[in-house]
């Protein structure tokens, strides 16, 4: 039978690992994997060096195992870094995202995550990144429009009818 190989073995590789370390699932069953192969007399090195980990965590791994079973294995839920935002400031946020920024003095008409993160640098001196502020507006309650240009005086039918055969014509 005829070796099988994985095409570009080095970039798979680091693929596979990334993907274990992201998936919760996955960190389980490499750590029960592991546990296994020391159960089956390998030593924390070996294992260490097949997995590719620290020949420590291998051996913290066992010890957990030891002391509280399959349960030790799981993850333990991750407190992640503190918010910047106190609850008093959040309430504060809440109220300035319920207002248009025009109230607010700004010259733009709706918020967005640039918008929201020149707010915060400016009101409260704190830097949140862009892609962090789009996630602020989701814990919020807010989602995603982006504003429709509406034409001054143009004519409902004739855009009602427009709107109908550019459906149709998408479709085909």
């Amino acid at each position: 039978m005829r070796k099988l190989t994985v095409n570009t073995p080095r970039d798979m590789r680091i693929a596979l690992k990334q993907e274990i370390v992201r998936s919760e699932d996955s960190r389980y069953d490499h750590r029960l994997h592991s546990i296994l192969l020391v159960s089956q007399g390998h030593s924390c090195y070996d294992v260490a060096k097949w997995f590719g980990h620290s020949a420590c965590s291998v051996q913290h791994w066992v010890k957990r195992f030891n002391e509280s079973g399959f349960a030790g294995l799981q993850d333990s839920p991750r407190s992640g870094r503190p918010s910047q935002l106190s609850p008093k400031i959040r309430r504060e946020l809440g109220k300035h995202l319920r207002q248009s920024p025009r109230e607010l003095g700004y010259a733009q008409n709706f918020w967005d995550g640039k918008m929201l993160s020149y707010h915060l640098q400016k009101s409260y001196r704190i830097d949140v990144g862009v892609r962090q502020c789009q996630r602020l507006f989701h814990e919020f309650g807010f989602r995603y429009r982006k504003p429709r240009p509406v034409i001054a005086q143009s004519d409902p039918v004739r855009e009602k009818a427009y709107k109908k055969t550019a459906k149709d014509a998408q479709k085909t």
